[in-house]
């Protein structure tokens, strides 16, 4: 409250001051004005006497005029006052003021000339105004004074406190920092002017975060104020900072902003175990790989400072376990590298290090950046599988031995202190065709039946061994069984393909080569040897050679062979594979003759037929063809044309053919209602005298109505009409249609309404009167809109 009662004082006193300056000015103004109007009045009388000619001097000479902003007072400011030497006080002189402001700021006394500011002024708004002065004669409007430019300043006042503009602000700075580290600079902004006084000097000052920092009074720079500060007790700090003006004296105004400062992690503290010792636990029956344990050094920094890397230092346990580290949760973890067995020895121990990989120099002295913990891994016992003796073991056995032969033996053993007996087992899945079968108390294997090296010559088996008395665990082993060959199967051709010889062939000549094949194996100096049959050894065609390489070749022993004798021979050829036992058989070589050329290039090995006229050649057969072909197309045309004929326009009389027609009155009642007429009373009756009115045309002559048709308009029963109107169609022979006509007369028996025919009712020209029917109900208003209608449209026509 002190405080904004001496502002108030010190601008009620900077506000006179002002005036009184201003007041000040004015006079002096009014005073330069005076001499120098009549210095300007005297220089004007000697150019009217033509003595002398110069260029008139301006006679106002202008200072700068001053208004304090933010003034607030009941009347308006004084900013000065304009007087002219020519003005002798009659009021014949008329004062203008223009530009900016004026008029609506700043207004002028016409009379006396004192300019006054109407509005408050803001300098940080607009800090100058230029305007304008003239005297003119207040009669005429004509100008006394050339007009002449002043500008008013608006003087300053300390009104804007300084301002943050870019707060809040954030700060990072590394932890146990030296004192006085800069962390960053602030800095606030004022609006007053800076070369009027002190309204615009600015002291920063600390607020809110001794003891922990400080800032500078006049640059605004932040600084650590504490030595070794320890992120991992603090992180973050909150500051405020304050810019006050007038120098930081009383009566200034001030603003302030928040600062948030964070302390970054340097590596200052060394990894560490939670416990000297660790043990850990791990069965016998883990395979290498499987995790035994993790431990975890804790680590107070951050990020890379907090990285921890392990390793192990010594121990009998380096040999069986690994050490490796988990990125995610920066934990040690210790996998087994190979299978422990309980019975062999049942503990390790291993001595494991936690250390940083990222070490600050400036904190190398604060000691060594590791630790180191124990850990003791206990074997436990577990119940294993048996083990075989034999990773794999491999049998063979001849093929088409009987069933009960012996194949081998396997064998495991239970490793566990009870050493209990071992089963045996073959799973069904690894013999899908049950060849082989095991004694379970053994392990003997035996064949189930016999085994076929031509359809399978290895059977991979598997078999099982689970301990009795255990836990069901089981182990397998692969069995692999090779089927040994026996010469059971008869050697032949390596080939059935056709040999061609030529009907001119030359005796003696070589014609084909045959080979042989057997499914069984070839034993070393093994080959097939080929001979004929004795029932063809002596004839005459063809002879056989024997090359002693499983090959033999065929020859021909004559010549002369004709295709319209004989166009095929077979050959029969007994085969032999010298095997134990050995094995023979006959194949059968097919020999075919062909047509050849004097080269003995085959032309033909078809049978021709010889029914063709000779001399007739390829192209007579296709020249016959397309004539047979043109042929067909014309007879097809013609059948075509013939069907696309059209039926006469014109019926005769004998074609004359008319079904009886059967009317369903569906309104009426039902079956009753339906009449069948003959095909007599369709025919014309006028036809047959020779005169045939015309159809499309309405007769010229029309008969009258006989005295009496017209109905009764208010009659509601129209029977007696309908009755009328078929009588007078049935007498005019003139009046189309010529056939029977169906009349629909009643809805039914028992109808109010009556009939709903209008066959009777004349198109044109009638000259019946239907307003009956506007009596006859709801239900027959259509039928009166309508005839009402064409019936006052004539009357209106007429």
């Amino acid at each position: 409250m002190k405080e904004g009662l001496g502002r108030k004082m010190w601008l009620l006193c900077l506000s006179a001051l002002m005036c009184g300056v201003s007041s000040g000015v004015s006079s002096g103004l009014d005073r330069t004005h005076r001499r120098h109007m009549g210095l300007h009045r005297h220089r004007g009388e000697r150019g009217k006497e033509g003595q002398v000619l110069q260029r008139s001097k301006r006679g106002w000479v202008w200072n700068q005029f001053f208004v304090i902003e933010e003034y607030t007072g009941p009347d308006p400011v004084l900013v000065g006052r304009l007087h002219s030497d020519v003005d002798s006080g009659t009021g014949y002189i008329k004062y203008i003021l223009s530009g900016e402001g004026a008029g609506t700021i700043f207004v002028i006394d016409d009379k006396t000339g004192n300019i006054h500011a109407t509005k408050t002024l803001d300098r940080e708004e607009q800090a100058q105004y230029t305007l304008t002065a003239q005297a003119v004669d207040r009669d005429t409007n004509k100008p006394l004074e050339p007009p002449s430019e002043f500008i008013v300043k608006v003087q300053d006042i300390n009104d804007n406190p300084p301002e943050f503009l870019h707060g809040p602000y954030y700060a990072r700075v590394p932890e146990m920092s030296n004192v006085g580290t800069s962390v960053m600079t602030v800095t606030a902004s004022d609006a007053d002017d800076p070369t009027y006084g002190n309204s615009a000097r600015l002291v920063y000052s600390i607020l809110q975060g001794q003891p922990y920092f400080s800032v500078e009074p006049q640059t605004g720079v932040i600084r650590t104020a504490l030595p070794n500060m320890d992120r991992e007790a603090r992180q973050e700090y909150d500051v405020v900072i304050q810019a006050k003006d007038m120098g930081g004296h009383m009566g200034g105004l001030s603003g302030t902003t928040e600062v948030k400062i964070t302390l970054t992690d340097v590596n200052d503290n060394p990894p560490k175990f939670p416990q000297s010792v660790y043990t850990m636990g791990v069965s016998e029956d883990k395979v290498p790989g499987e995790e035994v344990g993790r431990m975890k050094a804790k680590d107070l920094d951050m990020g890379e400072n907090g990285m921890v890397e392990y390793r192990f230092l010594e121990g009998d346990g380096m040999s069986v376990l690994e050490i490796s580290k988990d990125s995610e949760t920066q934990e040690a973890v210790i996998k087994l590298k190979k299978v422990v067995d309980y019975e062999k020895k049942k503990t390790y121990t291993v001595k494991v290090e936690a250390s940083n990989p990222h070490v600050d120099p400036r904190f190398m002295a604060w000691g060594p950046y590791k630790d180191t913990a124990t850990v003791k891994v206990s074997v436990e016992d577990a119940d294993e599988a048996p083990v075989f003796t034999e990773t794999s073991y491999g049998f063979e056995v001849e093929e088409n031995a009987p069933e009960g032969t012996v194949v081998g033996r396997v064998h495991a053993r239970d490793t566990d202190t009870a050493n209990n007996p071992v089963r045996y087992m073959i799973p069904r899945y690894t013999d899908l065709g049950q060849f082989f079968s095991i004694t379970p108390e053994d392990g003997v294997i035996k064949t189930s039946r016999p085994l076929d090296r031509e359809t399978q010559a290895w059977h991979n088996i598997s078999v099982s061994a689970t301990e009795i008395g255990g836990h069901h665990q089981d182990a397998k082993v692969r069995v692999n069984i090779k089927v040994k060959d026996v010469n059971d199967n008869p050697p032949e051709f390596a080939t059935n393909n056709e040999v061609l010889v030529c009907e001119n062939v030359v005796p003696g000549k070589l014609i084909e080569t045959v080979s042989a094949i057997d499914k069984d194996e070839m034993a070393h100096r093994q080959y097939f040897h080929f001979s004929l049959p004795p029932e063809v050894a002596n004839n005459h065609n063809f002879t056989l050679k024997d090359n002693k390489d499983s090959t033999a070749s065929i020859y021909v022993m004559r010549k002369g062979f004709s295709r319209m004798t004989q166009d095929m021979y077979f050959l029969p050829i007994e085969i032999n594979d010298n095997g134990v036992p050995p094995m023979s058989s006959t194949q059968t070589l097919i020999i075919r003759v062909c047509s050849c050329d004097s080269k003995e290039t085959i032309l033909s090995c078809n049978v021709e037929p010889f029914i063709l006229p000779a001399g007739l050649s390829t192209g007579a057969l296709i020249a016959i063809l397309a004539c047979i072909v043109i042929l067909l197309a014309i007879v097809v045309l013609f059948v075509a044309l013939r069907r696309q004929k059209k039926e006469p326009l014109i019926m005769y009389e004998e074609e004359d053919i008319r079904e009886n027609i059967i009317t369903y009155d569906d309104e009426g009642g039902g079956e009753e209602d339906t009449e069948a007429f003959d095909i007599a009373t369709l025919q014309n009756p006028d036809g047959a005298n020779g005169f045939l009115p015309r159809k499309d045309i309405k007769p010229e002559l029309q008969f009258p109505m006989r005295p009496g048709a017209r109905p009764v308009a208010n009659s509601v029963d129209v029977d007696d009409f309908i009755k009328t109107r078929i009588s007078d169609a049935d007498n005019d022979p003139t009046a189309p249609p010529y056939d029977s006509i169906q009349i629909y007369g009643y809805e039914g028996r028992g109808s109010v309404a009556g009939s709903l025919s209008s066959l009777e009712s004349v198109t044109t020209d009638s000259d019946l009167d239907y307003d009956y029917l506007q009596s006859w109900g709801p239900r027959f208003r259509k039928l009166a809109d309508l005839y009402g209608t064409k019936d006052s449209e004539a009357e209106d026509n007429s």
